[in-house]
Order: structure tokens, then C-alpha cells, then sequence
């Protein structure tokens, strides 16, 4: 996607393209436009791999696809904000916001409860606008044309003056998206620096975020504002506050300012800015966070004839690596879920774990891209299992939200432990396993008591049915590792439970009374958003919905014949999804295959695991060309942290974790020409596909270090050894 670069950011694009390691620049492959728009979901501001800060414009438009704040469609800017969600469906985050502007800010509020930057929002281009890894800009039509970088824990904002005047800089912790509402802000100037909190409600029943920020000129005037008047204070509390700087400027002139921030208090925010940033260079700071951008995107380097297909790859990878989110300052200390303070002993705490997601796909990708981190995740879940009581299911800034089903921890940890991962408690992972299974909440005392959780007793019933299925298997491996074999038993029966819901009459996984009769009225094209047997789904689609039983899954089918052909009509059905309140996330449809949403992403696959591999190779790139492009549209639902486009980085690879928690990648058709991985050995794993073209998309044979590989898949402990995969495409 052809963007023009402002004027005034071009030559620093230039500069800090020359100051990326040896080789090729991958950060300049990297779009982050890419997904921004429809229901992508992504923001594209400036973040650094698995950063505090995301510092990035925000539309100050509510709605669903503003999300992160921002979407590719709007033609407004309401400021810049520290904090964001990356393609979620969650309206939430968007802390501490600034808006510089040449002209005079309208203090006059609709009423109590209005942002005065939502009332101060200013036009901008997408022509005038640029974005890097670690970098954006943007030119407001307020005058001010600003550029953006960051370092984990600190957002940095250039703020360049097009005319002689007086630069008002707001800073608004009344803002807010969507359902997200402030109610107990701080600001203070001590004549030197601004320092504060913003303590919000919403999808985070209670989040912290604190900050300090510093500017490179001394203001001429300071003015605290509560609910649009002007207090005549250096200080202000309440839940709609907001303060204005003044400067004095001359066309050409900079204003840069640094701000950190931290969930713990304004001193941890201080620490965190003099630790990460300690001086004024703008351009060294972002070169650094481009730098440590190169390092990340560096572990895979891919080979294609396509410089669309390459800039999708990267962006993808880019992507898997903004989540999860930092969450601990320089000493160590965090606010925990009990909403104590916190130090992470011998591990980076962490939060913004979107386990419903991201345990399918994302999280296998980061035991091969960012392994030294898998530990930290882990702890993080047993620390936050320690403060209330229960592995994570969603964590969000030191909350629990309980969004979605299952308890998804469990796979995590399950595949950190078959994977020989050391750096956490094997003994109390396990436990804590147990404990999320024995829990009485979330249909899981139905669970236990029907072998499946009744419709009539439980909402997504069926859904959470076969998710706590997975999971189940993932603590019987767990167990297994552990030498428990009589645990291992009990847990690998209960995975089977979803057995239950199979009516092998119509061949379809349907909801089920707690009599033992079938929920009447079934039709497997119907969808409710919020209450039906299924999650952000439907008959169709969760069928499938048993990547760790495959086996089982088609002896129920009575066979691979007639599994393959209803697999097949899945992707062949011409009816549309049916309910007049169909959940917006079954998009990137295939018949009623949804790419758009996590429950379908292992499907494709299936072919192979049934013995039709060519079917595998020939939906996956369909997959891959359809559902991912280079435009702002180019993903076709909610990226969510980074799941979206982890199933994408595996695929044109050309293998895929159908299970997540067995070690084992299941082959397809590899879009890339070839790539090499480098492992945290030192080692490389390389992957070439010998004669892959646009004709040539099916495999003829695989070889591993010049061997034929006889079996449709490969191991995590093979790849981790290095060496090579050759496709033979045909």
C-alpha cells in the first residue's frame, strides 16, 4: 500500500534506515497500516516488542471498529495516546492522551461527562501520515505536525511547529472509547514536570495507569481544567480533568515530549522515564526502538518473488510480537489482580494475554521465535493465579475479565512443559491446572456432573464443552510428564466428553438437555452473538473443534469418507449464516468456514490429518491469498494479539500446530520460497520450497536433512535441532 511520507518525517525514515543492523531492512518491509481498517482492529502507532507503551492516534470515535482507538476510515484525530488494545474486540485502554494544536482549544463541554479532546479533534491525510516499527507521524491540520516513538515503558512525541504562533498542548484524562470511563484522575505541575493518574472502569473493572512527563521547553502558562473550567490550580483530581500547556514557538521549532508510565505509582512512571530516556534525541530513540524491532523480525528470514507477499509476512510477524504487554517497572514492581503491589522475583511480568486466541497458534510461535520469554508468561499466570486464586482465562492491566471460554493457561503451559521449557514450577503449573478444572464456575460443575454442560443450564453450553475438552487433554499430558498416571487417565477421559454432543444421526456437534434429549430446533447455520449454544459461532463451524482427537473425531464421522465429505461441504455450502443477531466475528468466509474468528483456524488442516493432504495445501494458500492482503483491510476479522496473523507466519512456513500442546506441525503448503529460522541455539532451521511458483502450490514430497519425511507432519524437536525442510512442489 503506496502511502506518501510528510515532508517533515522523510528524512528521519532516511536516517534511521541506515541505522538498522547489517543485511536487509525488514522494518521498512513491516506495514503497520496493514489491518487498520474493517475489523482488523490493530492500531498503527508506536510500540516496541511486547512494549508498556503503544503510543498511537486515537479517532475519538466509539464504536466497534475503533477498538484500538483507531480505523483507517476515519478522517480525525482526537490525540495520542500511551495505551492500546491490538485487534481485539474490546473497546478499552487509550491512556493518557495528548493533542498539541496552533489554535485555541474550545473549553465549552456539551456536558459533564464530554472529552475535550473528542470537542478539539482535528482533520488529517492518510497522505500526510507514515508509520514504522517503533515510529509514526502524522500532520495535523491544527499546525502541528507530530512524530511518535517509543521504549518499552516510555512514549516519546515531536511535535514540530508549521508557523510562527502559540502551540497549546491538551492533556485529557477524561477520554475514553467506547465503554471505558475514567473515575479518579490526577494532574499535578511542579514547574518542571507533569505527573498524574488516570484509574478507569471498563472491560479492566479497575486499571491503574500512572505517569510522568517532561518537555523539552518550558511552558508560558499551565491550566488545569475540571470539567471545562479553567481551575486557577498547579493541581487537579477528578474523573474529568485535563490541563493545557502553552508555548511560545516560531515555524520550525520543536517540542519534544517523554512520558513514562506505570501501574504502580507516579515515582515508578519517573524511574521508568530517567532509566529508558533519559535525554531529548527523538531520532537516536527511534532508531533504537527500529533496531530492536530488526533484532525481532530478524529470527525469520523469508525468501518470495512477491513484495506483497513478503510485506504481508513481516507486517503478520510484527504483529505476533506487540502482545503480550509488559506490565512490571524497571525495579520489578507491579500491580497485581489483587491490586497489591508487586516485584517479579527472577521474571518480566506481563499482562494482555488473550489465552481464548492466542493458545491456538500464537503461543507455539513464540516457543520457536521468542523462547526466553515463554518463562515470563508462565510465572506471570502463576503469579496471577497466586492473587485470585485462579489461572488467568483473559488478563488485562493487573484484571481478570473472564472474556471468553475455557481456561486457556493450561494449554500454554501444557506445551511449555512437553517442549522441556525450564524456568517455572512444573509441580505448581500442574496444580494449578487441577484447580482451574475443579473450579464450580463457568458450566464447569455441569461438566463434571453430565460429562458435558447441559444447554439448558449454561450459555455457550456446547462451546465451552469442547474447549474445556482441550484443556483437559493438555493437564492429562501434563500429568503424564509428571509421572501421574492415574490423573493423566481421569483428564484424558474427560477430553473425550465432547463425544456427548456429537449426534451422530446429522453428523453434527449440537447442544443437549440435561435429560440426555437433544436441544430442539437445531440448525447448524444459526448464530446469536451472545446466546446460543456457541461462541462467536455455529454448528458448522465448531464440528471440528477437537484438535486434540482427531482420531476421534472421525471414528464419530463413522469413517474418513464421510468425514472428508462433510469437510469438504463445509467449505462448499452456499447458505449464508442464519439469526437476525449473528455474531459480527464469523467473517473471512469460505462457505461457512470463518477464518475471521479463532475456532476455525486449525480446519484446513484436517484434511491431511484424514489422508487428503493435497486438500490441506490447496485451502491453506486460499487461505493465505484471500483472507491477508497488503491494504488497510488486509485482515479479515479481529487480529487478535497476534493469533490472526501467527496462523499466517505458520502457514506460509508451510506447517501449522493443529494441536497446540502436542509438539507436532502439521504440513501444508508453504508460500514462501524459503526461509531460515534462527533458534536461540544459535542454530538455523531452513525451509525451501524447490519450484514453488502461483502454479505450483501442492507438494509432491518433503525431505528433512535429505530424508523423506513418510508422515504428514514435523516436530518441534526436530526443528530445534536445525537443519533443513525441503518441499518438492508440483
Amino acid at each position: 500500500m503506496n502511502r506518501n511520507i510528510p515532508v517533515f518525517a522523510a528524512a528521519l525514515l532516511t536516517a534511521l534506515s541506515c541505522t538498522s543492523p547489517s543485511g536487509d531492512d525488514l522494518t521498512a518491509i513491516v506495514d503497520p497500516f496493514i489491518g487498520t481498517a474493517a475489523h482488523g482492529h490493530v492500531f498503527p502507532g508506536a510500540t516496541t516488542p511486547f512494549g508498556m507503551v503503544q503510543l498511537s492516534p486515537d479517532n475519538g470515535t466509539s464504536g466497534w471498529d475503533w477498538c484500538s482507538g483507531y480505523n483507517y476510515a476515519d478522517s480525525m484525530i482526537a490525540g495520542f495516546s500511551h495505551t492500546h488494545l491490538s485487534g481485539t474486540g474490546i473497546g478499552d485502554l487509550c491512556d493518557i492522551l495528548f493533542l498539541p494544536s496552533m489554535h485555541e482549544f474550545t473549553l465549552s463541554l456539551p456536558d459533564s461527562s464530554a472529552s475535550l479532546a473528542k470537542l478539539n479533534r482535528t482533520l488529517f491525510s492518510h497522505g500526510a501520515e507514515q508509520a514504522a516499527p517503533g515510529y509514526y507521524a502524522v500532520a495535523l491540520a491544527s499546525g502541528v505536525n507530530v512524530e511518535l516513538t517509543a521504549t518499552p515503558r516510555c512514549g516519546i512525541q515531536r511535535y514540530t511547529s508549521v508557523a510562527d504562533g502559540t502551540m497549546n498542548v491538551l492533556v485529557d484524562l477524561g477520554f475514553a472509547i467506547n465503554w471505558d470511563r475514567p473515575v479518579d484522575c490526577r494532574l499535578s505541575w511542579d514547574g518542571a514536570m507533569l505527573s498524574g493518574r488516570r484509574i478507569s472502569s471498563g472491560w479492566a473493572e479497575k486499571q491503574y495507569v500512572y505517569f510522568s512527563s517532561e518537555f523539552s521547553l518550558e511552558p508560558s502558562s499551565v491550566r488545569m481544567i475540571n470539567r471545562g473550567e479553567i481551575t486557577g490550580n498547579t493541581q487537579v483530581e477528578g474523573s474529568n480533568i485535563a490541563c493545557i500547556l502553552t508555548f511560545d514557538l516560531r515555524r520550525g521549532d520543536e517540542l519534544i515530549v517523554r512520558t513514562g508510565i506505570s501501574a504502580v505509582d507516579e515515582e515508578g512512571a519517573a524511574a521508568n522515564l530517567d532509566a529508558e530516556m533519559p535525554g531529548w534525541d527523538f531520532s537516536a530513540t527511534a532508531a533504537a526502538a527500529r533496531q530492536t524491532w530488526q533484532k525481532q523480525l530478524s529470527v525469520i528470514r523469508a525468501e518470495s518473488s512477491d513484495s506483497t507477499f513478503i510485506r504481508v509476512f513481516y507486517t503478520a510477524l510484527y504483529h505476533t510480537m506487540i502482545a503480550p504487554n509488559l506490565y512490571c517497572d524497571t525495579d520489578g514492581r507491579y500491580r497485581g489482580v489483587d491490586r497489591e503491589i508487586h516485584t517479579a522475583e527472577g521474571f518480566q511480568n506481563y499482562t494482555v494475554f488473550s489465552l481464548w486466541d492466542t493458545y491456538r497458534a500464537a503461543h507455539p510461535l513464540f516457543t520457536l521465535t521468542v523462547p526466553t520469554m515463554v518463562p515470563d508468561f508462565i510465572n506471570t499466570m502463576l503469579a496471577i493465579r497466586d492473587q485470585q486464586g485462579r489461572l488467568p482465562v483473559w488478563s488485562l492491566a493487573g484484571n481478570e475479565t473472564d472474556c471468553m471460554i475455557g481456561y486457556h493457561s493450561v494449554p500454554v503451559i501444557a506445551d511449555a512443559m512437553h517442549k522441556k521449557f525450564t524456568g517455572f514450577d512444573y509441580e505448581k503449573a500442574l496444580e494449578a491446572a487441577l484447580h482451574s478444572a475443579s473450579l464450580d464456575l463457568r458450566g464447569l460443575n455441569f461438566y463434571r456432573n453430565y460429562g458435558y454442560i447441559p444447554s439448558e443450564l449454561e450459555n455457550e453450553s456446547v462451546a465451552k464443552t469442547m474447549e474445556y475438552c482441550i484443556d483437559d487433554w493438555c493437564i492429562s499430558q501434563m500429568a503424564e510428564e509428571m509421572g501421574r498416571k492415574e490423573t493423566a487417565d481421569e483428564f484424558f477421559a474427560r477430553s473425550r466428553n465432547y463425544h456427548n454432543l456429537f449426534d451422530t444421526t446429522i453428523l453434527f456437534i449440537r447442544g443437549r438437555m440435561s435429560d440426555g434429549s437433544w436441544r430442539p430446533d437445531y440448525d447448524p447455520l444459526y448464530s446469536h452473538h451472545t446466546r446460543s449454544d456457541f461462541t462467536e459461532g455455529n454448528g458448522w463451524q465448531y464440528t471440528w473443534l477437537a484438535p486434540h482427537d482427531v482420531d476421534g473425531l472421525i471414528s464419530l464421522f463413522g469413517g474418513r469418507e464421510l468425514f472428508l465429505s462433510r469437510l469438504d461441504s463445509l467449505f462448499r455450502i452456499q447458505e449464508e449464516v442464519k439469526g437476525d443477531n449473528a455474531s459480527p466475528d464469523i467473517s473471512g468466509l469460505i462457505g461457512q468456514y470463518a477464518h475471521g474468528n479463532e475456532p476455525s483456524h486449525h480446519i484446513a488442516y484436517l484434511f491431511s490429518m484424514a489422508g487428503a493432504p493435497e486438500r490441506t495445501e490447496s485451502m491453506v494458500r486460499r487461505i493465505m491469498d484471500e483472507m491477508y492482503t497488503d491494504a488497510a483491510d488486509g485482515i479479515c476479522g479481529n487480529e487478535d494479539c497476534g493469533q490472526m496473523s501467527a496462523w499466517y507466519v505458520f502457514s506460509a512456513m508451510g506447517f501449522y500446530p493443529v494441536n497446540p500442546a502436542d509438539g507436532r506441525f502439521i504440513l501444508g503448503s508453504p508460500a514462501l520460497d524459503g526461509a531460515t529460522l534462527t533458534l536461540s541455539s544459535g542454530k538455523t532451521f531452513q525451509i525451501i520450497a524447490e519450484g514453488n511458483s502461483p502454479e505450483k502450490r501442492n507438494v509432491s514430497a518433503v525431505f528433512l536433512n535429505g530424508e523423506r519425511v513418510m508422515r504428514n507432519f514435523i516436530t518441534y524437536e526436530e526443528i530445534i535441532a536445525g537443519g533443513e525442510l525441503r518441499f518438492v512442489m508440483k
